[in-house]
């Protein structure tokens, strides 16, 4: 018998044309929406604004200048909540730093009625290269 049997062969082929024709409208179908792009936006460094760094210790510090405990950062930070315009917060943490000496830095700034807090952080390092 000299004839290649091609039954089998449709047959698959029939098959995945049944799988392509059911996932293709899946694919296909989506809500459209607008996604927002992505922007690397430089921080605006204005002299009313305060930068408090926490670094690997837990160790506070005002525009680089030491702070005793959370209670007189709290008292620093209700001076300056009455000010028009209020100043922004920048938090400088270290990545090595307990999460509990951030949000303790952030527990603050809420109860100072601070509205505007922002956290620092550097670009990774292949965007940085790139640019």
């Amino acid at each position: 018998m000299s004839e290649i049997n091609t039954t089998p062969l449709v047959d698959v082929m029939l098959v995945l044309l049944i799988i392509f024709l059911i996932t293709i409208p899946v694919a296909i179908q989506t809500i459209p929406v607008q996604l927002p792009l992505e922007r690397n936006v430089p921080t605006v460094t204005r002299p009313e604004n305060v930068t408090i760094a926490v670094d690997r210790e837990g160790n506070l510090y005002w525009n680089a200048v030491g702070v005793a405990d959370y209670n007189a950062l709290l008292e620093r930070m209700k001076e300056i909540a009455v000010l028009d315009p209020q100043p922004e917060i920048h938090i400088r943490g270290d990545r090595n730093a307990k999460y509990e000496a951030i949000g303790k830095v952030v527990y603050k700034a809420q109860q100072a009625s601070i509205f505007k807090i922002g956290f620092i952080t550097e670009p990774p390092m292949g965007v940085a290269a790139a640019q």
